[in-house]
């Protein structure tokens, strides 16, 4: 699961740097700091001739009553009609510098930023919809990694850098890409 995740606002993690700037030259406000559902964040798709490009996007598909739905699970999204076509050709790259998750221990709970080992910044995948005529995103989670299960058994699918072209293409298969992320890294927690 994942429910706040952390855009460095210091520009050192370079894919942020790049990210914060291009929305900075045209002018667009997002969340950095603890980003929370509902929040504007920094989100990469493809633009109608399927190029990369850098959106604001809100945090979580929003239900009738008000509930934000703002993860989807990795293993049955592609069944599921809420989140099938963003499956199929709506993919989009959050940049992020860890996540957050929180461990129940007694007396309460403890916090925990996460990410990948030797990381400066990733991306977390995630497939986004149009709301009222703006964009807004989920987050894909998988089982939890060996390394981190002892605080939840969820987490995000974190896409290594060499994947995340091909999770904008729709042309390649998205559970193809997501089974590949989701061996290949290993993760560091830290309280």
């Amino acid at each position: 699961m994942c429910g706040r995740f952390y855009v460095p606002e210091d520009n050192d993690t370079e894919i942020i740097r790049v990210v914060l700037e291009q929305l900075e030259h045209r002018n667009v406000r997002v969340k950095t700091g603890d980003v929370f559902p509902g929040d504007s964040a920094a989100v990469i798709a493809s633009n109608r001739r399927l190029e990369p490009q850098i959106f604001a996007m809100k945090w979580g598909y929003c239900l009738s009553h008000g509930k934000r739905i703002i993860n989807a699970r990795s293993e049955t999204a592609a069944r599921k009609p809420m989140f099938a076509d963003g499956i199929r050709r709506r993919r989009c790259l959050i940049p992020a510098g860890h996540y957050y998750e929180w461990e129940k221990a007694e007396g309460g709970k403890v916090k925990y930023a996460i990410a990948p080992w030797d990381s400066n910044g990733f991306f977390i995948a995630g497939i986004y919809r149009m709301e009222a005529g703006a964009p807004v995103f989920t987050i894909l989670t998988r089982s939890a990694s060996e390394d981190i299960a002892f605080i939840h058994d969820r987490m995000p699918v974190i896409l290594p850098k060499s994947a995340a072209g091909d999770w904008l293409n729709p042309q390649y298969h998205g559970g193809d890409i997501l089974k590949e992320a989701i061996t290949q890294m290993q993760y560091e927690a830290c309280p």
